[in-house]
């Protein structure tokens, strides 16, 4: 005769990416920052002075500032949108849901920015490409970016990995194993 032996395992439950949560903390990030990025606009742009020989670099550090800053908010608060859509049980989880996130906005906002700039045509700056002025901005504008994408990845990482459920990460089966006894 057999004998049954019954045997407790347990065993890791990870889980697919939620693709419904990653693109809704993409449309979070577009929306936050589209809204509250023309407000920066609209109020520096009237710091600008248009007769002078270079009229944005008036607004060019409150603008690099607020870029920043918003960034950084609305990246936590999309991380955190899809952190919680996910479901995620634990802060790894949420991490990768937010790194997917974050390369997916990133990825859209680039996109939307040049097929807006292609939608200027070939307009040239006065002065050309290689005038000092241009070349400063670009060097604000690079450096603004870098700084800006740097804290908001972390923010989206941070604010995915804070969003988890806190619900057991493992789940237990029972596993029964035969015996023979001879």
């Amino acid at each position: 005769m057999a004998d049954m032996n019954n045997q407790i395992e347990t065993v890791s439950v990870f889980g697919r990416p939620n693709w419904g949560a990653i693109w809704a903390g993409v449309f979070t990030f577009i929306a936050i920052w589209s809204v509250f990025g023309a407000l920066g606009l609209g109020i520096f742009a009237s710091s600008a002075s248009p007769n002078a020989a270079a009229p944005v670099s008036g607004m060019s550090v409150g603008m690099a500032i607020w870029s920043i800053v918003l960034t950084i908010i609305a990246m936590f608060v999309a991380g955190r949108t899809t952190g919680g859509l996910a479901n995620t049980t634990n802060p790894r989880e949420g991490m990768t849901h937010g790194m997917v996130m974050f390369g997916l906005a990133v990825t859209s906002a680039l996109l939307i920015l040049v097929i807006g700039g292609n939608a200027f045509g070939n307009t040239e700056v006065s002065g050309g490409v290689h005038s000092a002025y241009v070349l400063n901005m670009f060097s604000y504008l690079g450096w603004t970016l870098f700084v800006a994408l740097f804290l908001g990845w972390l923010a989206a990482l941070g604010g995915a990995s804070t969003a988890h459920k806190h619900f057991p990460t493992t789940s237990t089966t029972t596993v029964q194993h035969r015996v023979r006894h001879a």
